[in-house]
């Protein structure tokens, strides 16, 4: 499976600010350091903009600022190099919501197979899953990095303050101000086994067009989500409603799944299925689930969008 390797660049060398060229002494400590610290900077950044491809721009950005920095005056490096990339990451929040709002369709965070990266995975934290990550689009980016640092790594309010620029309160009211925006957008979600079983469930009843089962199944305020991205065939809008969810997949179910390769793996976290034709991925589908049943339908088809989920030989 594909994993999130150091970021390659050229370490023989570092350009002073003047132009020329120079061996820096402590570069292997500084490059030992970066690689024991890259899976937490890289978690930091695709929790903040739910894209594998801008997280990765942000950890070479960081590790090009920590090349250039004064490290021989930096006492803590891990706190240096989680304030380097946090910034980093509001700032490139502004400028992804304005491409956001011109994308074809509903928009959904980029999947990576945590199976194969668990690294990512933090004890009691939820900000991997898919419908999480989709709620955070509603807050701020500083909402967002102060809730990330708390919520997934635990980090003190005392350096979330310090790396969002903020007071310690503020940091406080930052983090539970998320914190009500999640409770009020997401009703209380299952447990992965329990979510796996009704993957499977709803898998079965897909594919036999099982319509009793299929509204069984979900809740009367289920959503499902398709993202196309203007590049693969997908509804531009959620549709919304057990009556019209669960139909719509009735009315698919005598062609789509005919042929179609199924896959299990792990996405962010989650049972997740990767869907194959000919030899070849073409989308990763998912749920959220409550007590109630399936809430939320996830279906991934952007190509550009399933990079983090393939086979290497893919």
């Amino acid at each position: 499976m594909r994993t999130h390797e150091a970021t390659k660049v050229d370490l023989s060398e570092v350009r002073r600010p003047r132009g020329e060229w120079r061996v820096e002494p402590d570069l292997d400590e500084a490059v030992a350091t970066f690689g024991e610290l890259r899976p937490r900077l890289f978690g930091i950044a695709y929790r903040m903009t739910g894209s594998v491809a801008d997280a990765e721009d942000l950890v070479q950005e960081t590790w090009l600022r920590w090349q250039q920095a004064d490290r021989g005056a930096v006492r803590e490096p891990a706190a240096f190099l989680a304030t380097t990339i946090t910034r980093l990451a509001i700032n490139a929040l502004q400028s992804a919501r304005v491409r956001r709002e011109a994308y074809v369709g509903p928009w959904l965070p980029e999947p990576i197979d945590t199976g194969a990266n668990p690294e990512l995975l933090v004890e009691q934290d939820e900000s991997l899953g898919f419908a999480v990550l989709l709620l955070l689009e509603r807050l701020t980016p500083t909402e967002r990095a102060a809730y990330v640092l708390r919520e997934a790594f635990a980090y003190p309010y005392r350096q979330i303050a310090e790396i969002i620029h903020a007071t310690e309160a503020s940091a406080r009211q930052l983090v539970s101000r998320a914190r009500k925006h999640l409770v009020d957008g997401r009703h209380a979600s299952v447990g992965a086994p329990e979510r796996r079983r009704l993957l499977d469930e709803f898998l079965h009843a897909a594919q036999t067009g099982d319509l009793t089962r299929l509204e069984a199944l979900l809740t009367d305020d289920i959503v499902s989500y398709s993202d196309g991205g203007g590049l693969a065939q997908a509804a531009r809008f959620p549709l919304v409603g057990r009556d019209r969810v669960a139909k719509f997949v009735h009315a698919v179910s005598e062609w789509f799944w005919t042929g179609i390769d199924i896959r299990r793996i792990e996405a962010n976290g989650e049972p997740a299925l990767l869907l194959g034709a000919n030899g070849a991925p073409f989308a990763l589908f998912a749920v959220d689930a409550t007590v109630d049943g399936v809430d939320r339908l996830f279906w991934m088809v952007n190509p550009g969008k399933l990079g983090g989920v393939l086979p290497a030989s893919a």
